[in-house]
């Protein structure tokens, strides 16, 4: 847009302030104040992401079953191989033959127990892998209608590359997170369970041994994940800083080149990434000692056991098929505790990231439309061609700075109604409250004498028509790109919007004409051309209302010559909002609105405000006594 009167950012030193104090808003590098954003406590946010299963809880509860049998079977190994030993033994000792038939049955059994316990638990990783990847599908769609349903101060707070970071990277380290850690933490708690209860029915005095290593384990991860929760909170926070920063100077790349920028574009990167290196570093590390001082433990735990249970195989107090089996249930024991270890750090950086998604799901939401009374179904503006009236209108974006105030006017449909003044009046922000992007303080402001918060905001916008100076095309042809402002519209439809607009006299040239793909900044096309497109996409959208911000500035004065019959046309029978700074452009208009600092200071033809010698005449004498200086 030209211009716009909310906060503005300001350079791109000010994504040193991107995290700012509770008590009020810091500054983002895309524009705006980025809210303050405070950690929640591991606990409630990982109780929350496991809630997000709760549509899956028939396949949950399915996982859980299989998991139980298979680890259960897993468990049962150790003690029937300990009894093929102690056949073994027996026989040895007894000076008679083995029993290896007996010895054939229990291998082949523990082969079977095995095999089952294999099957089910893949069959446990196929369920689960279709409840997280459910639920992750489900998280997007919310995030996704979440962002169509937050209000446009929302994303001028927010840097664009920070909200990207939370849409993608950090949906996709959740996924990541639920994906590695609910198999592997399920079947670990599972297994130190029924490992647990085998240990306590071959040796209750061996079982309360290996039990004191559990209290060292947990004292221990829990100090280690209190330090290094902060730091994947830090970090996930600093990874959205660093996109913020690419992704503007990725976007500004030419003006950052023309104006000899890169320089310290380069040191706010060589900053920001040596801040994201620290915390991650720091986050990894910390987490990262999880798993040896689990390890060491085990291993002190082993040595103990094993000594205690040889010393009671010589008093006779348990076999060595029970020994055997009991030391490969210390390391069974043993194994889960430190696979929830080494789980922690990458729970840990899910949880963190699912924060973030939280704070966005979490955010205020936009004014809900209003639900018709029963048995009305007038929703949109009756039949008409866009009368629109302000009465006492008045808007601010920050309370403390009241922008517009006590402002009324009418439109009658087919005018042409342009507005002028400096920049910051407030021209584009009053177009933005015809289209609802803001809520009003006060007053009202109708569409054909129906509210306009009265109707559904997709039947309003539907009705309008804009063509904004920053031009926005999407990746696709010159033919979509003309279409998607009525993508039911026929060949011929488009290409007499096409020719009205003058589209059709460039794309000719062009090697493959209509079918020419562009990219999405429409890099491939000349500034005047894109906007060009962007005007014919209006026409072909035929609204009721139709909005124009500095639409033709980009145009050479030949193809704005050609645009204003085309305009002329397009406008008829239909009201039309103009925002212009080149005041020769909107000559014609019906109706010319002078406004200065959210206030209409002048109304009237461009004759009438010549001769009455005020705000108007001198903006246009110093507009043409430049011109001519």
């Amino acid at each position: 847009m030209s211009e716009k009167s909310a906060p503005q950012a300001g350079t791109m030193k000010e994504t040193e302030r991107i995290e700012a104090p509770a008590g009020g808003p810091g500054r983002g590098p895309m524009g705006g104040g980025m809210v303050g954003q405070k950690a929640m406590t591991f606990g409630p946010s990982a109780r929350r992401l496991v809630g997000l299963l709760t549509p899956q809880r028939h396949k949950a509860i399915a996982v859980v079953a299989l998991a139980v049998v298979s680890v259960g079977l897993m468990a049962l190994g150790p003690r029937l191989l300990g009894h093929a030993t102690d056949l073994i033994f027996d026989g040895y000792l007894a000076q008679a033959p083995i029993d290896f038939d007996g010895v054939r049955d229990v291998l082949l059994g523990v082969l079977a127990i095995y095999a089952g316990a294999s099957l089910l638990g893949w069959l446990q990783g196929y369920l689960l892998n279709d409840v997280v990847q459910s639920t992750v599908r489900v998280m997007r769609s919310d995030v996704e209608d979440k962002v169509n349903a937050l209000p446009l101060q929302y994303f001028d707070r927010q840097p664009r590359g920070e909200l990207l970071s939370r849409v993608t990277n950090d949906i996709d380290n959740v996924s990541q997170t639920l994906q590695q850690t609910m198999s592997q933490l399920l079947t670990s708690l599972l297994t130190v369970l029924a490992v647990l209860s085998m240990m306590f029915w071959i040796s209750p005095t061996l079982a309360l041994i290996a039990l004191v290593s559990v209290p060292v384990s947990m004292y221990l991860t829990a100090k280690i994940m209190k330090r290094s929760q902060g730091q994947f909170i830090a970090q996930w926070r600093r990874t959205g800083r660093l996109n913020a920063h690419i992704e503007e100077t990725f976007s500004g790349h030419a003006l950052v080149t023309v104006f000899g920028r890169r320089p310290e574009v380069e040191r706010t990167f060589a900053v920001e990434n040596d801040e994201l290196y620290e915390a991650s570093f720091k986050a990894q590390f910390v987490s990262g000692l999880i798993m040896p001082l689990m390890m060491f433990v085990g291993n002190l735990n082993y040595v103990v056991i094993a000594v205690v249970g040889g010393l009671r195989v010589a008093n006779g107090s348990l076999s060595l098929g029970e020994v055997q089996a009991f030391i490969q249930y210390t390391r069974q024991f043993t194994q889960p505790l430190t696979t929830v270890a080494s789980m922690m750090n990458l729970l840990q950086s899910g949880v963190a990231s699912a924060e973030r998604v939280f704070e966005l799901l979490d955010a205020e939401e936009q004014t809900p439309d209003a639900v018709p009374a029963a048995g009305d179904d007038a929703q949109g503006p009756p039949a008409g061609r866009g009368e629109v009236a302000f009465e006492d209108v008045a808007f601010s974006y920050d309370p403390a700075e009241p922008l517009i105030s006590g402002l009324s006017l009418v439109a009658r449909p087919g005018q042409t109604v342009a507005i002028v003044g400096p920049t910051g009046a407030g021209k584009t922000t009053l177009v933005n409250l015809v289209m609802r992007f803001y809520e009003l303080d006060a007053g009202r402001i109708t569409l054909d004498g129906v509210d306009i918060t009265a109707m559904p905001r997709a039947v309003l916008r539907g009705g309008i028509g804009m063509v904004l100076q920053d031009t926005w095309l999407f990746e696709g042809t010159i033919r979509d790109n003309i279409a998607y402002g009525r993508p039911g519209a026929g060949e011929e439809e488009i290409l007499e919007a096409a020719r009205a607009t003058f589209v059709d006299r460039f794309v000719h040239s062009l090697p493959d004409g209509y079918d020419t793909r562009v990219d999405e900044d429409g890099g491939n096309l000349s500034a005047g051309e894109r906007q060009l497109v962007t005007i014919a996409r209006a026409f072909l959208a035929d609204p009721a209302l139709l909005i124009l911000d500095e639409a033709t500035s980009s145009v050479d004065t030949r193809t704005e010559l050609l645009l204003q019959q085309a305009m002329a046309v397009l406008r008829s029978d239909r009201t039309s909002f103009v925002i212009a700074h080149r005041l020769s452009t909107i000559r014609d208009a019906d109706l010319i609105l002078v406004m200065e600092a959210g206030r209409i200071v002048e109304q009237g033809t461009h004759d009438e405000l010549l001769a009455g010698g005020g705000a108007y005449s001198r903006l246009y004498q110093s507009q043409f006594a430049a011109a001519l200086a």
